[in-house]
């Protein structure tokens, strides 16, 4: 199969197209043929070099962590799993992998694609989901809150914001001037990056902010540290080297197929968008990381690859 690969970590430049082994599904898992991969944060921090816990330091190495495509083959033990049958149009989850045309994962981390949702929404949709729904329950975001939200416009920011809102806080997000009117249009107070950013936000929320989701890192991560009193209401998604140092955290794996599917039907119930900014094919895996490394742009990278 063709992937997307890196053999030494880098930058954008080191991602090539290749061709490897096709896997192949074992006891309890599935094997989906790819038709989009999102693109994040994570999968950048990967490409440049991070190992996250657990994970073996092997190379070469195919990055990607949420997929959508069709069930192709099935392991012994997952007969009878609703969703898991050959044929099955779904979305899911790893933690790399994904930028290929075959992806094999457990049975427990792929879920239904709404019929009506759009292969790269579909994509770019697990990541943009979970990410945010873990985090903010993390930092125990409800009602009566205020929440400042970094990199707001963007794939897992526009979800985030949603998400506070559902669950009854108040939003404040960074964003360029561009994307103000869009977050606006989603219920967030926004604010500009740069210089004077704890002065604008304490402006907008006199009353203080309770927690932070930075999906920016840098300046804005070094904000959040005057901005809450409590650095561990902090989850950062970008500085992941950093993080302790800092005393901020970052996002536990709890992934789930549960969560996934909740959020899918919040989308087919018209409660939750998710905005694709730009769709790259696979052979040009650089070019949407050095689209996402931007920081400003709206919405979800996706790459097709089906």
């Amino acid at each position: 199969m063709k992937a997307a690969v890196f053999v030494v970590p880098g930058g954008p430049e080191v991602l090539e197209l290749m061709e490897v082994e096709d896997p192949q599904a074992g006891p309890g898992q599935v094997r989906v043929r790819v038709q989009a991969a999102g693109v994040q944060p994570y999968d950048l921090a990967i490409r440049a070099g991070w190992i996250p816990p657990g994970v073996e330091a092997v190379f070469p190495r195919i990055p990607g962590n949420e997929f959508a495509g069709v069930v192709d083959q099935v392991g012994p033990g997952v007969a009878g799993i609703t969703g898991a049958e050959v044929g099955a149009e779904v979305m899911g989850f790893t933690r790399l992998t994904a930028y290929a045309e075959y992806v094999v994962v457990p049975a427990d981390q792929i879920t239904p694609k709404p019929a009506g949702m759009p292969w790269e929404v579909a994509g770019g949709f697990p990541a943009a989901v979970m990410t945010p729904h873990i985090a903010l329950r993390e930092l125990g975001v409800g009602h009566g809150d205020t929440v400042l939200v970094h990199a707001a416009a963007g794939g897992v920011g526009t979800v985030a914001v949603q998400l506070a809102r559902e669950w009854g806080a108040t939003v404040v997000g960074t964003a360029s001037e561009a994307n103000h009117d869009y977050l606006r249009s989603l219920g967030v107070i926004p604010v500009t990056y740069g210089e004077g950013l704890v002065e604008r936000v304490r402006a907008v929320a006199p009353g203080g902010v309770d927690a932070v989701l930075d999906g920016a890192g840098g300046d804005a991560l070094t904000a959040s540290l005057e901005l809450v009193e409590d650095p561990a209401r902090i989850i950062t998604l970008v500085e992941h080297a950093g993080a302790a140092e800092l005393g901020v955290r970052t996002t536990p794996d709890k992934r789930s197929a549960d969560r996934l599917a909740e959020a899918a039907r919040l989308y087919e119930e018209g409660r939750l968008r998710l905005h694709v900014r730009g769709t790259f094919p696979l052979e040009r895996a650089a070019d949407a990381h050095r689209e996402v490394a931007t920081g400003h742009g709206r919405g979800k990278a996706v790459l097709l690859v089906g």
